[in-house]
């Protein structure tokens, strides 16, 4: 019997970013905004697929997404994810991370879940079984210290001489490899296994990938709120140790590089870069 693969299919188009799009991209895209706007609760929405601020009729929360982040590797069969951050207002313009009332990644893989935090001090695991959420895992925490890493944009390492000082740090140590080049099952592998090190950095030939508003915001209050750390990329904060939560939204496609993880390891991180 014959098969066939099938591979998401290219639009010819590209994102206002520049980005080559997907069919799977713009229908993911096209379902949250029709959520959203159901809810009656969301004022305005911006997806990473859509440089602009969307009314969607309510006014209490502005919503910031990805809607399939990781849209790359699906043709591999690999998990994906998406990303949602939530402020309390009418615009995303000039807000800043720590300000966020909500952060969510959902992964599609072997089991459907969700990375909840609701607050900035705990963070819920909900799986969807049997036709219902059910919440599997009250408080995810990321412990101190933990040899895992997942080293992003690693061409960067070619002529960012401190970033390919850390890695060499991280392999002479024995750490374990854990990358997939999706960010949500990366971080989502932190969260799950309690410990790690993520890092996406830039080098003056490699730039910076990650979008502050859709991606890096939401990653880094998750993170904060089960007991891990964020740092920006030095090269975007001009030597001075930022948390990613305090790097202000002044352009919808602001890009930085980040590092996530247990505070012992991102602390590790900063002798080397800083």
């Amino acid at each position: 019997m014959e098969t066939r693969a099938l591979t998401p299919k290219k639009t010819n188009s590209q994102n206002t970013f520049g980005d080559e799009q997907l069919e799977v991209d713009l229908s993911s895209e096209a379902a949250v905004f029709a959520q959203l706007k159901q809810s009656g609760l969301c004022s305005v929405a911006s997806s990473e697929e859509t440089a602009k601020e969307l009314p969607l009729g309510g006014s209490k929360y502005c919503v910031a997404f990805d809607p399939l982040d990781g849209s790359s590797v699906v043709d591999a069969n690999f998990s994906v994810g998406s990303i949602f951050g939530v402020w309390e207002g009418t615009t995303l313009m000039n807000r800043k991370g720590r300000e966020q009332k909500a952060a969510v990644i959902a992964m599609y893989g072997p089991r459907i879940t969700m990375a909840v935090a609701v607050s900035s001090h705990e963070v819920v695991e909900l799986t969807y079984q049997g036709g219902a959420w059910s919440v599997t895992n009250w408080n995810m925490k990321i412990a101190p210290e933990g040899k895992v890493f997942a080293p992003g944009n690693l061409r960067a390492t070619a002529d960012n001489t401190k970033y390919n000082s850390l890695v060499q740090l991280w392999l002479q140590e024995k750490y374990t490899l854990r990358y997939t080049g999706a960010l949500v099952p990366d971080v989502y592998h932190i969260l799950f296994k309690e410990k790690g090190i993520i890092t996406n950095l830039s080098s003056p030939t490699a730039g910076a990938k990650l979008r502050l508003l859709y991606e890096c915001a939401p990653i880094a209050f998750i993170v904060e709120a089960a007991g891990g750390k964020s740092l920006v990329d030095p090269a975007f904060v001009k030597g001075e140790k930022m948390s990613v939560l305090d790097m202000e939204v002044d352009d919808l496609d602001k890009r930085i590089g980040i590092c996530y993880g247990g505070i012992a390891e991102v602390e590790k991180f900063e002798r080397c870069m800083f």
